[in-house]
């Protein structure tokens, strides 16, 4: 594939292998960019950036606005709770008078699943999924690829355990679909009670026993238990799943040495992993971050830049 042609990021299930390489290769040149001294390129000079979050965020939220303006971006971050939104305006409405201040990308987050992909059908501005509901969550799984690969040299082959509340979560599903994209090995592992009916046609292995799992995993993928859905009961306590999932130094000792232990934060200490793992030989979660900001960068280029600005341009 020799160049982008996307419009938008909605989901990783509807890109191909190439593509997911391509963004890939382009955040390693924006990785390079973040270590200089001057780190802002002027590969989105005249272009605007509109933060159109519905959920509480502080990593993909910074980590995008950060991204654009270290690629000379304007940026307009959407205050909702202030917004005409609750005077009865739709979320339609809302998008297409940002558009017509000639905004050309809305970074969109929701916690209903298909707001983007709606968004994306009645708006002509870019549209970037950065978390919709339950369904999909692009750019985590998209840093998570790139970690896993700068970590391992590969992922093609690697054995991927994703550990917890696969139920409810975006990232699980984004992850799946890019790591067996790009041929790995997956397992998802959690109570029954937080295991998706069907999850199996996803292509993935499943397990309920996390001691299993971790003797011939490569990589292992901590999910936030969600708290807030706890009331719906689909645990006994918080404590018997962090004594039967959460990671720990002694769950640990059957592990292969060059093990990556992941987590998108944030991080439950003590329920999903032990302090001392989450700060640990093994984890891998503040490269997660940095990474992050390398791969909203290269997606933001490649919606937004022209063949023209080169990605390490100075």
């Amino acid at each position: 594939m020799s160049e982008w042609t996307r419009h938008d990021l909605l989901d990783l299930k509807e890109l191909s292998k190439e593509e997911i390489e391509m963004v890939l290769q382009t955040a390693k040149s924006f990785k390079e960019v973040s270590a200089r001294d001057v780190k802002k390129v002027p590969a989105l000079r005249g272009k605007t950036v509109a933060m159109l979050f519905f959920e509480p965020s502080t990593r993909t939220r910074v980590s995008f606005e950060l991204a654009a303006k270290r690629l000379s971006a304007d940026t307009i971050s959407i205050a909702i709770s202030n917004s005409s939104l609750n005077k009865g305006e739709t979320i339609i409405d809302t998008a297409k008078n940002i558009e017509a201040m000639n905004v050309d990308l809305l970074v969109v987050r929701h916690s209903c699943a298909g707001v983007p992909h709606i968004l994306a059908e009645n708006v002509g501005s870019s549209i970037i999924n950065a978390g919709d509901g339950c369904r999909s969550h692009p750019t985590q799984a998209l840093l998570d690829l790139f970690t896993i690969k700068e970590k391992l040299g590969k992922i093609e082959g690697l054995n991927v355990a994703i550990i917890g509340d696969i139920l409810h979560s975006r990232v699980a599903r984004s992850n799946i679909w890019g790591l067996k994209k790009l041929g790995a090995n997956v397992t998802v592992c959690g109570p029954s009670t937080l295991m998706p009916v069907g999850i199996e046609r996803m292509g993935v292995n499943v397990s309920y026993n996390v001691n299993d799992v971790i003797k011939t995993a490569d990589v292992l993928m901590l999910l936030r238990l969600q708290m807030e859905r706890q009331k719906d009961k689909f645990l006994p306590s918080i404590r018997e799943y962090a004594k039967s999932f959460g990671i720990n130094s002694s769950k640990l000792k059957d592990a292969k040495k060059d093990l990556v232990i992941m987590h998108p934060g944030p991080t439950n200490r003590g329920v999903e992993l032990s302090a001392e793992i989450a700060d640990g030989k093994y984890s891998v979660i503040l490269d997660q971050v940095t990474n992050g900001l390398a791969i909203r960068m290269a997606v933001l280029y490649l919606l937004l830049g022209t063949k023209e600005q080169a990605p390490v341009s100075g």
